[in-house]
């Protein structure tokens, strides 16, 4: 049997180890949160009231001064000032929503600018996070925030651009913007994406005029077929008219041989 010393050490023992074992449990629930890194979102949520900064790598032939933003960098005759990149977006917040939104490329922040700056982010992050703003905003700060995301580097933003372009709940200036740059994604999906917007008869015709335009902006063997397509089959007279005449600024022979074919019609 136990003496009463040791009996004591042995209740000891067991209430250090049982506070080894909180202890360790208590580590061991933090290291998840201690590992990861803060989204940006997360970062930005930090700040109720006030302005974040940040900046971001521009996709290949972005470029600006600080103030112009432009994707052409130089002419064969003239080229200006015009560094490329970073994107660097300045968000203004009230009551934790973003009120306000600035893109910049080039240039630089004033040092003792004030607010949060969360420094240089991952561009296909920024994106990512504009384009959540863009997609619960109003018209302004929406539009704003499209832009800030198509000019991130390796970022991928058609698909919500064009989600964003098909949601008759969205402002209609936004889904006009997003069908505008819906016409400078370079991909083949983006333009099948813009034609089902033009045969949509149940989205805006403002916006359906838009994305005819936007389908004039693709390159000539992607957006001169569509365009066709739509001057040939479409049920709307005004969306017909509409791409004849961007057809005829393309002086593309396919639709000289289109016009040459109307005119000849009996």
């Amino acid at each position: 049997m136990k003496n009463k010393t040791e009996r004591v050490a042995d209740r000891r023992w067991v209430v250090t180890s049982w506070q080894l074992v909180v202890a360790f449990t208590a580590v061991l629930a933090a290291l998840p949160r201690m590992g990861r890194t803060q989204s940006i979102a997360e970062r930005v949520a930090g700040v109720r009231d006030g302005k974040v900064r940040m900046s971001f790598a521009a996709k290949e032939g972005v470029c600006g001064d600080g103030r112009s933003i432009t994707t052409h960098r130089s002419t064969e005759d003239w080229e200006g000032w015009c560094e490329g990149g970073p994107v660097r977006v300045v968000l203004r917040l009230r009551r934790g929503d973003v009120v306000d939104l600035d893109t910049f490329v080039g240039g630089r922040w004033r040092a003792a600018g004030e607010g949060v700056d969360l420094g240089p982010v991952s561009a296909p992050a920024a994106a990512e996070f504009l384009l959540s703003i863009a997609r619960r905003s109003g018209a302004q700060v929406g539009k704003a925030a499209i832009v800030g995301a198509v000019l991130a580097d390796s970022a991928v933003v058609w698909p919500t651009l064009l989600a964003m372009a098909k949601d008759h709940a969205r402002p209609g200036e936004i889904r006009r913007a997003a069908v505008f740059w819906l016409s400078q994604a370079a991909s083949d999906r983006a333009t099948e994406g813009l034609e089902e917007i033009v045969d949509d008869d149940a989205t805006d015709l403002k916006v359906r005029e838009h994305a005819v335009f936007a389908l004039s902006q693709r390159p000539q063997n992607e957006g001169v077929p569509a365009l066709i397509r739509v001057a040939r089959s479409h049920n709307s007279p005004r969306i017909r008219k509409k791409a004849l005449f961007w057809l005829g600024q393309s002086a593309d022979p396919r639709a000289i041989q289109l016009f040459e074919e109307i005119l000849l019609q009996p």
